[in-house]
């Protein structure tokens, strides 16, 4: 991934020394657990985990001449340990080592993703406790509808994210998984017992039934889950750029002093951020499909995978945690224009509580067909008008005053009541 998305917590699981660093933790690993059997010498053991080291620049130097990774990593690696380095990689396959060290780094990626996404809940459930009471107009189709809080908004929110930490706890087993079985995967030159030791050593455990990889699902679902995690974060940025249009303008992503939104127009405040994340999110969602397609290989294995993931599970790992970043920053600082939300709230007099009018209605006798067309017709003679006033329509049509009273009428504008049940929703989430 480009250094402009790229956040050192993530980046550093990715780099390439790191990979590297995995890939000797494994074979160190199958060593111990070989020592442990009494298949290698203790004395060759101490000097492998002394001696054992690796320069990254070395390895590419010897992998444009051998043109295979994992063959010029081990040739390095023995440059250092010298006689003792014979007893490394014994009865093992690339891919034991490649598909192991890659869960290290889907693991380490997961603990990431899981903090970050616990600070953005964190910051939604601040926020929707601050604007617990806060009145703004629900919307339906982009249409006002009926009154909402500011607060309750976000509880769904936070709802979404407290799925997510679900799925990314399933995840952090799923993916915790390691294959040391050799070719083909039938343990014909390295034992069971190797590949049970050395992953306890790692925090894994061994593959259920791993052909020469690991099967792909597993990489499929997390990128999955992480173009889940990303298609939520777009639809709190996309609401929040709805939210910031000039003709709404109920909340505004922070703009910070010295910043600009326009190289031709001074006055713009451009909901960048939120489109940024819009943009991002549609990477990881293409990402979801590289991976699904990566599960069907040849036979016990073929390597169409390969230059795949080299490219999706790091770039989706490091899109996804500074999606979770940046989520957190924006929801931090928003701003939320409450006295705007009050302006939309009652705009053409208030024709957002057309239910309440017809169900009124209906209560004193009236066939909803009848009180339906009686609130509607005083409903559309106030939409968009410019001093359209559905109250004051109402009082004065003398088929709807015939069953109300100004006080019955009047009580049919409190906002209030449409909050009366929303305290059981907040507590669910423990606000």
């Amino acid at each position: 991934m480009i250094e402009r998305y790229t956040l050192p917590e993530m980046g550093q699981i990715w780099s390439n020394p790191q990979k590297l660093q995995t890939w000797l933790e494994v074979e160190l690993a199958v060593c111990e657990a070989q020592a442990e059997l009494g298949r290698i010498p203790r004395e060759a053991l101490e000097q492998i985990k002394h001696k054992a080291a690796f320069d990254p620049n070395r390895v590419l130097q010897i992998e444009a001449e051998v043109k295979h990774d994992v063959i010029a990593f081990l040739t390095n690696v023995n440059e250092y340990v010298g006689e003792a380095g014979r007893y490394i990689h014994v009865g093992l396959t690339s891919s034991d080592v490649l598909d192991t060290a890659l869960s290290l780094q889907l693991v380490a990626s997961v603990a990431v993703l899981q903090a970050r996404l616990a600070d953005l809940s964190a910051a939604i459930r601040t926020q929707a406790q601050r604007h617990r009471h806060t009145l703004m107009i629900g919307r339906t189709h982009g249409i006002h509808a009926e009154p909402i809080t500011f607060g309750f908004k976000l509880v769904g929110w936070l709802a979404e994210c407290l799925r997510h930490q679900g799925r990314l706890e399933r995840l952090q087993t799923l993916v915790a998984v390691g294959k040391i079985s050799g070719a083909v995967g039938t343990y014909a030159n390295v034992s069971p017992q190797v590949e049970q030791l050395a992953c306890a050593r790692l925090g894994l455990k061994p593959d259920t039934a791993s052909t020469q990889v690991i099967s792909r699902d597993r990489h499929a679902e997390y990128v999955q889950t992480l173009a889940l995690i990303g298609s939520s974060l777009e639809r709190f940025a996309t609401e929040i750029r709805n939210l910031q249009r000039t003709d709404v303008l109920e909340v505004e992503e922070y703009f910070a002093p010295g910043q600009k939104g326009s190289s031709a127009m001074p006055h713009k405040r451009n909901p960048i951020k939120s489109e940024q994340l819009t943009g991002i999110a549609r990477l990881l969602r293409g990402y979801a499909l590289s991976a699904l397609e990566n599960i069907p290989l040849w036979h016990e294995r073929d390597i169409s995978h390969s230059s795949v993931e080299r490219v999706i599970l790091p770039d989706a790992s490091i899109l996804c945690h500074y999606l979770l970043v940046q989520m957190t920053d924006l929801v931090q600082h928003l701003q939320v224009h409450a006295g705007n939300m009050e302006r939309n709230l009652n705009i053409y007099g208030g024709v957002i509580f057309s239910q309440q009018v017809l169900l009124t209605l209906v209560d004193k006798g009236l066939s909803r067909e009848e009180a339906y067309r009686l609130v509607q017709e005083n409903a559309h003679r106030a939409w968009n008008q410019p001093h359209g006033d559905f109250r004051a329509n109402l009082l004065a049509d003398a088929r709807v005053m015939a069953h109300l009273s100004e006080t019955e009428l009047s009580s049919c504008f409190d906002a209030t009541r449409h909050l009366a049940h929303l305290d059981q929703i907040f507590s669910r989430l423990g606000l």
